[in-house]
């Protein structure tokens, strides 16, 4: 079974920046897509961040020129680089993995609070 285990999250005054952290219990070489997405209070869950192959890159408009991801093989680890945070990016930040041999997996979530 595979686990992924978010870390970083906190709270941060508008402007800051945070980084998220993602570690996989397996070789993210066979986790061909990973991303983070997040889900504000009362709001759906949306896609913040995705890198497929570490190839293919796709962000929210919302995060554009503000938000990095980015993967280190050699640590099974992804990376969400969060700068000129706004209070709107408030949320439950989640890393999720996908593979063509394992089930979908998501990680237990890590809180982003943005406020002064």
């Amino acid at each position: 079974q595979v686990h992924l285990v978010e870390s970083g999250g906190g709270l941060v005054q508008p402007g800051g920046s945070l980084r998220l952290s993602c570690l996989a219990s397996i070789s993210i070489f066979e986790l061909h897509t990973m991303g983070w997405y997040r889900q504000a209070p009362g709001k759906e869950r949306e896609l913040v961040a995705r890198s497929s192959l570490g190839v293919s890159i796709t962000y929210a408009e919302s995060v554009k020129g503000r938000f990095t991801i980015s993967r280190d093989n050699t640590k099974n680890t992804v990376y969400l680089q969060m700068n000129s945070l706004k209070a709107e990016d408030t949320a439950v930040y989640y890393c999720n993995g996908r593979s063509s041999t394992l089930p979908e997996v998501w990680g237990q979530g890590t809180l982003v609070t943005v406020s002064s």
